[in-house]
């Protein structure tokens, strides 16, 4: 009789033991499912720490029949010194973060008499603290300037930087319309912006 009532014991606190396990489970579930949650894209989005990344972005234009489109990362200021510090004077610069700021022109285009075909370019800068040096490259599909070979540049143009704008945050390209049937890329970033003058090929 002893024995039985034992085994019964055993067993009703095996059953109460299982029943808390039970009821458990969905609170362990659950902090897994608001954990997934934190990591939402939308989520890391609104998280202030993500503007810290470089970011992907786009740049479209039409200037009379040529089509431009750029792709590049955007990097962030964040306080820091940008021309003289994070980009330094005097070397080539990807103009942007991660792989080569890509340049495509769907018709051919004329930069200071050069006539440069429809194709897709690696767009390089050489800032300075006066002047730039805007580059086309054959080369786009690169990492940063890590394989840049000035043999297969296309074009070096020598420009003056507007200096001294409102703070951009983000580093932007943006393609316009100069008039006198001319177009101009323009990278803008920190509190400086340079434009490379193009014209459709008539």
């Amino acid at each position: 009789m002893k024995n039985y009532l034992l085994v019964l014991g055993m067993g009703f606190l095996l059953l109460i033991s299982c029943q808390n396990s039970k009821q458990e489970e969905p609170d362990h579930q659950h902090e897994e499912h608001e954990h997934q949650h934190d990591e939402h894209p939308q989520e890391m989005a609104a998280n202030p720490a993500n503007t810290k990344k470089s970011i992907p972005k786009e740049a479209h234009g039409q200037v009379g029949n040529v089509h431009v489109s750029i792709n590049y990362h955007s990097p962030g200021a964040r306080g820091r010194v940008i021309y003289g510090g994070l980009v330094p004077f005097g070397e080539v610069w990807v103009t942007g973060a991660h792989n080569a700021t890509k340049v495509t022109f769907s018709e051919g285009i004329e930069i200071e008499g050069i006539k440069i075909p429809p194709a897709s370019y690696a767009f390089f800068t050489i800032p300075g603290e006066d002047t730039w040096t805007i580059i086309l490259n054959k080369n786009w599909e690169q990492h940063l300037a890590d394989e840049y070979n000035p043999e297969e540049d296309v074009i070096r143009v020598e420009v003056i930087p507007e200096m001294g704008l409102p703070i951009q945050e983000r580093l932007e390209y943006s393609i316009e319309d100069v008039g006198s049937g001319q177009g101009a890329i323009k990278i803008q970033w920190e509190k400086r912006a340079v434009s490379l003058v193009f014209k459709p090929v008539e």
